[in-house]
């Protein structure tokens, strides 16, 4: 997380792309249970679900991109939801999922290796 607490980006700075969609499924899951978060805000994630599962697609009869449609609206609906939570929150739970996931926040520990004989 970066060291100043007024920027807020929901693309954290390390971790493969499909670590940054774990995360970012279970900050939403956990902002969808906490009762800070506005009702009216949850139904955004609850339309982008049903609109995900719905048969109806806006890019429809071209194999290959009617897809891009499903994935378009998944990312636009995942950004503004976690954009328009309040901010505090989005932070509490980030900073609790990164540390049970192992991250940390950014400090390099210096160390050393050594080989270890185990022969006698």
């Amino acid at each position: 997380m970066p060291k100043n607490s007024s920027s807020r980006s929901i693309v954290p700075a390390s971790g493969g792309m499909l670590r940054d969609v774990v995360l970012r499924s279970k900050l939403i899951l956990r902002l969808m249970g906490d009762r800070r978060v506005s009702l009216w805000l949850k139904l955004i994630p609850i339309g982008t679900l049903i609109y995900w599962l719905s048969p109806v697609d806006a890019i429809a009869g071209i194999p290959g991109l009617s897809a891009l449609d499903d994935i378009a609206v998944l990312g636009v609906g995942m950004y503004t939801f976690i954009e328009m939570c309040p901010p505090d929150v989005v932070r509490e739970i980030r900073e609790d999922l990164y540390s049970i996931e192992g991250d940390d926040d950014g400090e390099i520990i210096d160390g050393e290796t050594s080989d270890v004989n185990d022969t006698k």
